[in-house]
């Protein structure tokens, strides 16, 4: 019997769908929008047996096995509760949710239901270049790790201050933007962030209905010494892109269009390589096929649990280090 999914928000979530349907062993039973033209359009393109308005149909629907939530970041924490306490397993957009007390009551209840899965669409792990990197760090080649920044510029200022991000009481430009960020710098250093500084502004978004930091940059002290730097820049003239740089003992790597540079060496006449793997090279629905075999294998996936909420700590301590101007400590969920 095929594992049935339903959708709920497609925006990003019509990109699910091909990733649900890419699985011969699931197939995706409903979806839900707020937008009846919306729903008319991604039943018909995708052969959808079943659309609604009302998210509860698909959280409550006793048939379906998996839920993505892709809904707006506010309803991120209420559909997942609702979705495991109905038993299904979870692929939630980033973020997990807007408050660290929102976390602490998944975390719970997933706890007590420890045969549900649970993973959110940290995607640039599944980019080629990007996963060069990993393989490349774990083989030594870089040497000690000791320098890593993480820049996620947005490139889109529109849908902060004319979108439905403004409209919101809170929306954290972290949370979603530099949270991929966050979790690249943990997968690829395998270490653990002890302590954050950040600061934030409001200056590009400044006279718009958005009235939170659109730029945020922190400090991270990790565990091993390692220090690290992240930014959510949403307001900058440019377009879309993630920024990476790491730095270690043997060799260094700076992300650039149309490639990658890797150093290694000191010399000012000796050229970077280039790194030539696909980047972003990733689709947003990329992760779901793996998701689904990690809820069918009863095997960790690509982003786990566990990664989810590491990830999720670190970004509540930088928001909460921009808004007190301290240094915060990240406590682990």
């Amino acid at each position: 019997m095929k594992l049935k999914a339903g959708i709920i928000g497609l925006g990003v979530g019509e990109a699910h769908i091909a990733g649900y349907q890419s699985h011969s062993n699931c197939e995706v039973k409903a979806v839900c929008d707020l937008s009846q033209a919306r729903l008319r359009e991604v039943q018909k393109k995708f052969s959808i047996p079943k659309v609604s308005t009302d998210a509860n149909e698909i959280l409550e629907d006793p048939e379906i096995d998996m839920v993505s939530v892709a809904s707006y970041d506010n309803l991120h924490h209420d559909q997942v509760i609702k979705a495991l306490e109905h038993d299904k397993h979870v692929f939630v957009e980033k973020p997990l949710c807007l408050y660290e007390e929102e976390a602490s009551r998944i975390r719970t209840l997933l706890k007590s239901k420890p045969s549900l899965k649970l993973s959110s669409n940290l995607i640039l792990r599944q980019s080629p270049r990007f996963r060069r990197l990993k393989k490349m760090v774990e083989a030594g080649e870089f040497g000690t790790l000791f320098y890593l920044e993480g820049d996620y510029h947005y490139g889109r200022l529109h849908k902060l201050t004319d979108g439905w991000r403004g409209k919101l009481d809170f929306y954290s430009v972290v949370y979603g933007g530099s949270v991929h960020l966050v979790d690249l710098l943990l997968w690829l250093s395998s270490d653990a962030v002890e302590e954050v500084f950040a600061y934030g502004n409001q200056i590009a978004s400044k006279g718009s209905e958005f009235r939170h930091h659109d730029c945020v940059a922190a400090l991270l002290k990790f565990r091993s010494g390692l220090i690290g730097k992240v930014t959510a820049d949403f307001g900058g003239v440019r377009p879309h892109f993630h920024g990476l740089s790491l730095y270690g003992t043997k060799a260094s790597f700076e992300n650039s269009l149309p490639h990658g540079r890797l150093f290694r060496s000191r010399e000012p006449n000796q050229a970077p390589e280039p790194v030539l793997e696909a980047y972003p090279g990733v689709e947003k629905g990329d992760l779901i096929h793996q998701f689904v075999d990690s809820v069918l294998n009863g095997k960790t996936g690509e982003v786990s649990v566990e990664d989810v909420f590491k990830t999720m700590s670190v970004c509540f301590a930088i928001e909460k280090s921009a808004k007190e101007g301290r240094p915060v400590p990240v406590r682990y969920l």
